[in-house]
Formats: C-alpha cells, structure tokens, sequence
C-alpha cells in the first residue's frame, strides 16, 4: 500500500488567497464609503455649481443687498417627489427624486419642468406660488424668467 500524502500548500497558493481577501476587503470598503459619501453630502460645497447639487446655480452673483429671486424654485412636499428641470434643448439640471423639504432653485432665463407628481411638490415661478396639479397627474411647463427680474439683473451688472 501506497503512503497518501497531501500536497503541501505552497507559498504561492498563500500568496494568492491573501491577495484575493485583501481585494474583497478593498472593495467592500470603497463601495461603503460611497454609499455613505451619497448620504452624507445633501449641501453643495459654498461657491460651487454643480449639475447633480440640489442647488445649482449658473448665474454670476449680483449685489448681496438685491435678494435673487430663482427663475424656479422646486420644494418637495412628499417622501419621494421625482423631478425633471432642464434648459430647453441643452442642459438637464436635475433628473432625479427629491426627497421631503428638499428644495431645488435654477436662475436661467428659460426653463422645462416636468413632474411625474404634481401634487408632491410646491412651484415658485419667479418668486410666485404656482398652483398645485391634481395628485398623481403629470406635469410638463415652461418658465420664462420675468422681465422685471431680466432688467434688474441687467442693471447691476
């Protein structure tokens, strides 16, 4: 009868599995950090403009005594408030949902907003209330910033 001998486990094969569980560990802890990363971050950085930020903001500042009032300001009134914004034929602003007292504000001139829920968010077209849609029903609009605000605009720059 034969000895049964096993084959001993080289270093490379240890060398291996040490490589293999540093990596897992290495991608667990990156997918963690950026989860929590995406938590953690609701305000934009002070000064920067950013398409993914909840607020956005293209426009140069003006005086700190003239407050701005947005083209758009989206304040979500629901758990969940799905919200589409955009420059008619160029830049998507926001695609995404908002969650409950999350606000958006965009001072183009001209803006496209749909909204899958009308009734789950408050709209201020310049400045003003606009009227709730009936819930669950669709909305799609255009905002044309005020020639008041146009003008005001113009003359402090």
């Amino acid at each position: 009868m034969g000895r049964h001998r096993s084959d001993p486990l080289g270093i490379a094969r240890l060398a291996l599995v040490g490589l293999v569980a540093v990596l897992l560990l290495a991608v667990i802890v990156v997918g963690a950090r950026a989860l929590l990363s995406t938590f953690g971050s609701e305000e934009p950085a002070s000064g920067a403009a950013s398409t993914s930020s909840a607020r956005p903001s293209a426009a140069p500042s003006v005086e700190p005594s003239t407050p701005r009032v947005p083209t758009v300001r989206v304040v979500c009134r629901a758990d969940r408030c799905p919200v589409f914004v955009r420059v008619p034929g160029g830049d998507v602003l926001i695609d995404r949902d908002l969650a409950r007292g999350e606000e958006a504000s965009y001072f183009q001139p001209e803006l496209d907003v749909v909204l899958d829920d009308a009734s789950t968010v408050q709209i201020f077209e310049n400045g003003t209330v606009r009227s709730p849609g009936p819930a669950g029903e669709r909305q799609a609009f255009s905002v044309k910033r005020s020639a008041d605000q146009a003008s005001d605009r113009s003359a402090s720059e």
